[in-house]
């Protein structure tokens, strides 16, 4: 029963590691190109960007896990019976028929790249001014200026906060079981179900533990490494 219990969350939790990574990889730069947006000095840009940071932050992960899910699909068929045909109103009609991981990691992006988009503007906004005019004045570009002054100081300044945030996206891929993504949550719960037996959820938090634990190494030494820019 062991075994065959931790097979059950092993599948489980590389379903979970997956989430994890294409959120990740796909919320970073979409964060970066946010904050942008929401420092830039065209103010109708800035604006929506910080209109839609202000929505995702205010709203439940798991309500933007449902909306995302079952949202385009409904009005893709309201469309349909009011005899709106065309190829994307038929495709938003089946969108309930898609991957339910892709709905999860659809929202997943969309939610955490607002978050990631605070704190590299809090990161950018925390370098002092005095440094970007040094810059001008040595004769380097604008595009120098910040990958070669402000980027590297950013990096430094957002690592704990971003690490926290990475670190509760972890456990925050639990949350795709709302819409029955078989991650390692669901599939404890499901062994629960079928075989009577209490402790597989218990057994799926060790799975958290030990990954965040080895998230919080990796985030240390990297700290230490950027200390020395102190």
């Amino acid at each position: 029963m062991f075994w065959t219990v931790t097979l059950e969350l092993l599948r489980g939790f590389a379903k979970t590691l997956e989430l994890f990574a294409l959120t990740l990889v796909f919320s970073l730069p979409l964060g970066l190109i946010i904050s942008f947006g929401s420092r830039s000095k065209f103010l109708p840009l800035r604006w929506l960007c910080r209109f839609v940071v202000w929505v995702i932050r205010g709203t439940p992960l798991m309500l933007q896990l449902i909306v995302v899910f079952y949202v385009p699909g409904m009005v893709g068929v309201w469309a349909r019976e009011q005899a709106v045909g065309n190829w994307f109103i038929n495709w938003l009609a089946t969108w309930q028929v898609i991957d339910r991981f892709m709905a999860a990691v659809i929202a997943f992006i969309i939610n955490y790249a607002c978050y990631f988009s605070e704190i590299f503007r809090g990161g950018i906004e925390s370098v002092s001014v005095g440094q970007y005019e040094a810059g001008q004045v040595l004769g380097m570009t604008r595009r120098d200026i910040f990958f070669r002054v402000t980027l590297l100081q950013v990096v430094k300044n957002i690592l704990p906060p971003m690490s926290n945030e990475i670190i509760t996206l972890v456990k925050d891929t639990s949350l795709a079981r709302t819409i029955s993504v078989l991650e390692i949550i669901w599939c404890a719960d499901n062994l629960t179900k079928q075989q009577g037996i209490l402790w597989p959820p218990f057994y799926a938090g060790v799975f958290f533990l030990l990954f965040t634990g080895l998230l919080t190494v990796i985030f240390r030494q990297c700290e230490k490494r950027l200390s020395r820019w102190q």
